[in-house]
Order: structure tokens, then sequence, then C-alpha cells
């Protein structure tokens, strides 16, 4: 039944996800520290998949139950905690400006 209950969990955290990210910038690029976690969260994503398909002993067990408690803890606690803690780098104000500032929608009013 647990097994069934995290897959479960594993699913619902995926349409959680735009409202775990509290990050005011959403692009990678700019945010260092989630491109460290991110690239984590792709090897433990596999390495519990990769674990998932094999018979459950030994190594394999161990590898797809540690790749599962990561990629819960990204999503529901590293992410959100990233969008506080992380200082993201400057972006460029030929995005920013027009973004941020609403200034798109006022050159599209006129």
């Amino acid at each position: 039944l647990a097994g069934v209950l995290v897959m479960g969990l594993s699913v619902v955290s995926l349409f959680a996800l735009p409202w775990l990210d509290t990050s005011k910038v959403r692009s990678a690029r700019y945010r260092p520290g989630f491109r460290v976690f991110f690239i984590l969260f792709l090897g433990a994503s596999s390495g519990g998949g990769g674990g998932g398909a094999k018979p459950p002993e030994g190594l394999p067990l161990i590898v797809a139950r540690v790749g599962t408690i990561y990629y819960l803890a990204f999503i529901w606690i590293i992410l959100p905690l990233l969008g506080v803690f992380e200082t993201p780098k400057n972006v460029p104000t030929s995005i920013s400006k027009p973004v941020l500032s609403g200034a798109a929608a006022s050159q599209e009013a006129s």
C-alpha cells in the first residue's frame, strides 16, 4: 500500500509543481543553485526508474529508494526553499523590463 501511495504522491507532485516553485525568475539560466539540484534530480529520477525496473533486492532497491526520496524532496522541500534563499543572476533588461514592469501590456493597449 505504501508503494501505491508514494506513486500517487509523485503524480500529484507534478501537478503541484507550478505553485511550489516560489522563485520570481523561472529560467534555470539565471539560477545557478537550481541547476545543481535539477541535475541531481535528473540523476535521481533515472536511478529511481532504473532501480524500480530491477527485482526488489540488493543495491537496485537502495538506489530506487534514494531516488524516490530525492525526487519527492526536490519537489516538496528543495524547490520552495530555493525560491526563498537563492539569489538569481541579473536578468538582462531586454527580458526583465517589458515583462516585469508591465510595459508590454501598455504597449499593446496603445
